[in-house]
């Protein structure tokens, strides 16, 4: 299709009802003019009916009927953690592209039966790391890009909040903190250290009872020599924030992963004894987001860097987790 082409917005189904879905992407997918928003789904009929009156379209009882439908183009998926790598691959089969929630899959092997179906159905499979949508990364990037801090040296970037995301447990499946959390500075890492980064060592505490991650830490290196120290968990004070430190200079971004649309960031710069603080302008990532994956179905092309990204992101984790397993470079503990 021409650049001149105007595209009809995709039409996109929702399956399941998690709190993600009701309070940040289904007001973003039903804001989004790149977007029509079909249907929602979910187990229980009263459910749906519920939450599609509140956004403006049908509602369908179960995930099966809602791939079923033919008026529907791509599906968003905020289910369980532990099982988006099943309904990726389902909503595949039907022919639906996919946006789905962070992370994508549990297990590298996942990822790569989910990349797989993509590319054999040509479709597009997209994790929702919904900060990479927002405008003030971008400004971070072209100061660094400019020299605000000289050379870049090490990234510090952390996420952790004082209990277990509501509503993401479900199933009876365990949540890991690395899955639910880490990968938000760990995506950090990679968006301003690059691709490659070595696992030089990393930690976690598990939890006794259910064997899954409560918190953790990892030091990564990128292939240039810029360090970049990760840490995340649970039952903390809550704090989502990164700081580049360069040779001249340091950016530090609070809120740096989950601001509110109407939040205006505050970058602080520090260069040679003088601090100054960037007020940005608010952006609706969310809204960003839904846009350039319908910008992306509609074009028909740049699949495969998105392909890539989720295999590189869940091979990234798992060298992670491996690091800090007993028999790994580095260790976990119990409590």
């Amino acid at each position: 299709m021409s650049g001149g082409t105007r595209h009809r917005p995709v039409r996109m189904g929702v399956l399941g009802c998690a709190d993600i879905a009701v309070r940040r992407m289904l007001p973003a997918l039903a804001s989004q003019p790149l977007v029509d928003l079909v249907a929602v789904a979910s187990r229980s009929a009263d459910r749906a009916e519920e939450v599609a009156v509140r956004f403006g379209c049908e509602a369908t009882e179960g995930y099966e009927r809602l791939l079923a439908r033919p008026d529907i183009d791509a599906v968003y998926i905020p289910v369980p953690t532990a099982l988006h790598a099943e309904w990726a691959l389902r909503a595949l089969e039907a022919g639906k592209h996919v946006l789905c929630e962070k992370p994508c899959t549990s297990t590298l092997r996942e990822a790569t039966e989910v990349v797989r179906a993509a590319r054999e159905h040509g479709l597009l499979v997209m994790e929702s790391l919904m900060f990479l949508h927002h405008a003030q990364h971008a400004r971070v990037r072209e100061l660094l890009r400019d020299g605000a801090i000289g050379e870049l040296r090490e990234i510090t970037a952390v996420f952790g909040i004082p209990a277990p995301p509501h509503g993401a447990a479900g199933g009876g499946h365990a949540l890991s903190c690395l899955l639910e959390t880490g990968v938000y500075p760990v995506r950090a890492a990679r968006l301003f250290a690059g691709d490659d980064l070595e696992v030089v060592g990393a930690a976690l505490t598990v939890d006794r009872a259910s064997g899954q991650d409560l918190s953790g830490s990892a030091l990564l290196r990128s292939p240039s020599g810029v360090h970049a120290r990760v840490g995340f968990g649970w039952e903390r004070f809550y704090r989502c924030a990164y700081e580049l430190w360069g040779s001249e200079g340091r950016l530090t971004l609070e809120r740096a992963f989950t601001p509110p649309d109407a939040h205006p960031p505050v970058l602080r710069w520090e260069r040679q004894g003088c601090v100054r603080e960037l007020t940005l302008e608010p952006d609706r990532q969310f809204v960003n987001t839904a846009g350039f994956f319908a910008r992306t179905v509609a074009k028909g092309t740049g699949f495969e860097d998105h392909a890539d990204d989720i295999l590189r992101q869940a091979a990234l984790v798992e060298r992670i987790r491996a690091a800090a397993s007993p028999d790994g470079r580095s260790g976990t503990c119990a409590q």
